[in-house]
């Protein structure tokens, strides 16, 4: 391969991994800290604060205009939304931008205050969506969250069918822990703390997230969907006995005050879609279901998230087992032509006519990216096999403390210097190629950790300071195999082919050692084993490329674009 093409390679490696890397520089040395405690609360809490702060805004630039004063430089967005809004009303801008003009962009206060409102809700949304994307740190470097959860034992009862005994009880919670356990350690550097508390609690510590909502989808998820069919004649019947009835038919949760008044083969459940904040929405429309469960969450082998390809939304596939293929197949064969809705947790989210029978694969549409990417995650770890409710959810501090955090950095940082010291003084300029392969290296596997949304914890450091030695101790063997050639009286570029030549299977077999003891940890290893594991298993990775490819080709460079006819690696060979 040419030194060109080389270069081009290179050049796309790192253009990549400045893009991974990117947005994890900018959350933690860009987004000021008071942005990022806005951006790390709920979704409810983000909508309560952007509703209160434009309801403050609109006021005061109620003031302003009854004053006929200018609009204050803290709320000078609005002035773009209200140029924005006469275009589209197609009337005449005005001559000076004062408070009273951009109200008068709005027919209405609420129209104004939605404006408002808007701005702050992306604005905010957007730091949460960037916030996803960037390196987590994990429970001993920031914290995270602390939940207690509780088997509902009576709802296993009732779904045995029997009372439950001892055995009965420590088999569901043990079952419960395993699913829990797959759906939150996906990756390996999430390290959370997952034990059973007493005879039916479970407690979960996850570091590195600020965002419960998700957490509790996951966590809270049933691991199923209910498919129950439309009730068209009793949905119609109960929608106009509420609207003769409105306060008297259901209670504050949406259930039936009276069961009496429809079928006692069906319930009656609300329908909701997404608000402009990503949460659930009641429509205010109820619709009438049959009680039985057309399929278990138990016939689901596997789940993806697809994009529709008429309108690109997000849809959830999952494929079913031979068992539910056959009962989802009666199913849909018995109903063609009849709605059937789509429950998750007590609320429809979608409603679908039956044009075909279905037998393996099920497409499920109406869900938000967030809540498809969650649905299909809690479908691939299995079905809980009993729910769960939250008894206590706290967010808990670093255990490390802060000083003890600056200490560990400290000390990183002081280990790298050290040995790229060592590499300059006993390699001469040599040492420059392994410092500058050395610096690519951290920055490559910061860059994964991004991509992949890895959560740091000291013991992933640790990893990070290993491969760091790996990496270093890759250049000294093709240092010292270019001493041998350079020994042999060899030009520049020949001890360079020959030191690199006779060093690969060297590297090579060290390293694809270590890598499969890291891939073995990582796989039968729990906690700081497996994240200790997977990043010393990225290490690994991006050293090698960094000590082969990168070293290579700095050395060309200087052959073939400085015409350096000699080689400094030596104090004793000249």
């Amino acid at each position: 391969m040419s030194k060109r093409y080389r270069f081009f390679i290179l050049f796309a490696v790192l253009a990549v991994c400045f893009v991974f890397l990117f947005p994890t520089l900018r959350w933690y040395f860009l987004i000021p800290k008071d942005k990022q405690a806005q951006a790390l609360q709920s979704r409810e809490q983000i909508r309560d604060y952007a509703s209160r702060t434009a309801q403050a805004d609109i006021l005061e630039i109620w003031e302003l205009a009854r004053e006929d004063k200018d609009v204050p430089e803290r709320l000078s967005f609005m002035i773009p939304a209200a140029k924005k809004a006469y275009k589209d009303a197609k009337r005449k801008m005005p001559d000076v931008w004062n408070a009273r003009a951009v109200l008068r962009a709005y027919p209405t206060e609420g129209e104004a205050k939605e404006a408002i409102e808007a701005t702050y809700r992306d604005a905010i949304l957007s730091l949460k969506d960037l916030q996803k994307n960037t390196v987590q740190l994990g429970l001993d470097l920031s914290g995270g969250l602390s939940i207690v959860l509780e088997a509902d034992l009576d709802a296993y009862r009732e779904k045995l069918g029997r009372d439950i005994n001892d055995t009965d009880r420590t088999e569901a919670v043990s079952r419960a822990l395993e699913v829990l356990n797959s759906r939150i350690d996906r990756f390996g550097l999430t390290e959370p703390v997952i034990r059973t508390q007493g005879q039916n609690q479970i407690y979960v510590e996850i570091p590195g997230t600020n965002d419960p909502e998700r957490i509790n989808d996951i966590i809270m998820g049933k691991g199923s969907l209910a498919f129950h069919l439309v009730d068209t004649e009793a949905t119609a019947a109960f929608t106009d006995y509420f609207n003769r009835n409105p306060y008297t038919t259901v209670d504050s949760e949406g259930e039936l005050l009276n069961p009496s008044i429809v079928p006692s083969d069906v319930m009656v459940r609300r329908i909701y879609t997404k608000d402009r904040y990503g949460l659930d929405e009641f429509t205010g429309n109820y619709v009438a279901l049959k009680k039985e469960v057309g399929l278990d969450g138990n016939h689901i082998q596997s789940a993806v998230v697809d994009r529709n390809n008429m309108d690109g939304k997000p849809e959830v596939t999952f494929m079913l087992d031979a068992e539910g293929g056959e009962i989802f197949y009666k199913l849909t064969s018995a109903n063609v032509g009849k709605s059937l809705a789509i429950v998750l947790d007590r609320r429809v989210k979608s409603q679908a006519n039956i044009q075909t029978p279905i037998r393996e694969a099920v497409r499920l549409t109406g869900f938000g990216l967030d809540e498809a990417n969650n649905i299909a995650l809690t479908l691939r770890t299995a079905a809980l096999p009993v729910e769960l409710e939250v008894v206590t959810q706290q967010t808990i501090g670093p255990s490390m403390g802060s000083d003890t955090i600056r200490r560990g950095l400290y000390a990183l940082m002081g280990g790298i210097v050290v040995v790229l010291i060592f590499m300059l003084l006993y390699y001469k300029f040599s040492g420059i190629n392994a410092v500058v392969a050395q610096i690519l290296n951290i920055y490559i596997m910061l860059s994964i950790l991004s991509a992949f949304n890895f959560t740091l914890t000291l013991p992933s450091i640790a990893g990070f300071i290993l491969t760091i030695g790996m990496a270093v101790d890759a250049n000294v063997i093709i240092f010292e195999r270019i001493k041998e050639e350079l020994r042999l009286g060899k030009s520049r570029k020949a001890v360079i082919d020959a030191g690199f030549d006779k060093a690969f299977w060297s590297i090579m077999d060290s390293n694809i050692t270590t890598f499969i003891a890291a891939l073995f940890l990582s796989q039968l290893g729990t906690g700081p084993i497996q994240g200790f594991a997977v990043s010393l298993a990225i290490g690994v990775f991006s050293s090698v490329f960094t000590a082969l490819f990168i070293s290579r080709l700095i050395f060309d460079f200087g052959t073939d674009v400085l015409g350096s006819k000699k080689i400094s690696v030596s104090w004793s060979i000249k």
